[in-house]
């Protein structure tokens, strides 16, 4: 895992980059990879990684990390 700040963004070297989503078949540019709280208020603190994908026309999704394939 890559040096994460203190908003939970982690620094890839592949945001920036045309991306592929391999579990949508989904292309566009890597925008972030984010480390966000998913635990319900009361419960135990847990995480997960997400990486967030914008396509060409604007749309956006999040998918995880290792869905994440660089395009040339």
């Amino acid at each position: 895992m890559n040096t994460v700040d203190s908003l939970g963004h982690e620094r890839d070297p592949r945001i920036g980059r045309r991306v592929r989503d391999i579990a949508s078949q989904g292309e566009g540019e890597l925008t972030a990879i984010v480390r966000e709280k998913v635990s319900r208020s009361g419960d135990e603190p847990r995480y997960a990684r997400l990486a967030y994908i914008k396509s060409p026309s604007g749309v956006e999704w999040s998918t995880a990390p290792e869905n994440i394939e660089v395009l040339r």
